[in-house]
């Protein structure tokens, strides 16, 4: 016998709902989870000049004040980066330097040690040595922290001694936390009713919207890739015409194979 339509309806709206129950059930049991900042993605381009130019505007305007690049000159950066000498010297070069000179920062040892409780790190290297995506996450996920000397603690790197110097940029993020209702699993993880930060929040927005400050960021770490290894650029623009050597020699080495084999049969 033949169902009717409203029948067939009604039928399918029944064996969808315990399905639909099911998924609720599993959204509200896993709706307290810690922010996963280890998966945010720098997505860095190299060879974008644009956004090497702008790193470098934001590094000196923002990082070289503590921080140094100790093996890079001012004078390699604006070649490799195609800054003009006079534009290079009037906006990014700080007073009284030299172009021929290494990025150092003017902040002493012993004055960083003083007001941080230690004194800034090399940034040289931090690309290659701590990877971009960890930079990009550590630079996005600093959060109110009135219990710290700096007032802001940090997601990547917890109990880090640096200010949220780019505060005035994204605003200070307010932690969100929950009250985890089951293990987090994993080597250390959260486990049963610790309480974790589920989200961030910038309750005061800074100068930047949040698409912007995220550029800001990835091309302030896009800089970084480049100092950690500035023949990176060479390397990368020469590549492909490596590979069009290889093809053509090897179209060649298969036609003279064809010659020395084509009587042996």
């Amino acid at each position: 016998m033949r169902k009717s339509f409203p029948a067939l309806v009604i039928a399918a709206a029944f064996a969808v709902l315990p399905l639909a129950q099911a998924a609720e059930h599993e959204e509200a049991a896993g709706q307290c989870r810690a922010l996963d900042v280890a998966h945010w993605k720098a997505g860095t381009e190299i060879g974008n000049s644009a956004s090497l130019q702008r790193g470098a505007r934001n590094f000196m305007g923002y990082c070289a004040g503590c921080h140094s690049l100790k093996y890079a000159r001012y004078s390699r950066i604006a070649k490799d980066l195609g800054i003009p000498d006079e534009q290079f010297e009037k906006s990014l070069l700080p007073a009284g330097a030299s172009k021929n000179d290494y990025v150092i920062a003017p902040l002493d040892a012993i004055d960083g040690n003083a007001w941080f409780g230690k004194a800034p790190p090399d940034l040289s290297l931090i690309a290659r040595s701590r990877g971009t995506d960890y930079l990009y996450q550590f630079l996005k996920s600093f959060y109110a922290d009135p219990a710290t000397a700096s007032g802001v603690n940090n997601l990547s790197l917890p109990g880090t001694a640096m200010p949220h110097v780019l505060s005035a940029l994204q605003g200070v993020p307010e932690a969100v936390r929950c009250t985890l209702t089951e293990n987090a699993g994993g080597e250390g993880g959260a486990v049963k009713g610790d309480s974790v930060v589920q989200k961030l929040e910038v309750p005061v927005a800074g100068q930047l919207s949040a698409a912007e400050y995220d550029e800001f960021v990835r091309d302030t770490v896009n800089f970084l890739d480049y100092v950690g290894e500035p023949a990176k650029l060479h390397r990368t623009s020469i590549g492909i015409w490596v590979i069009l050597f290889l093809l053509v020699f090897t179209g060649f080495a298969y036609l003279l194979k064809q010659e020395y084999w084509k009587d042996v049969k």
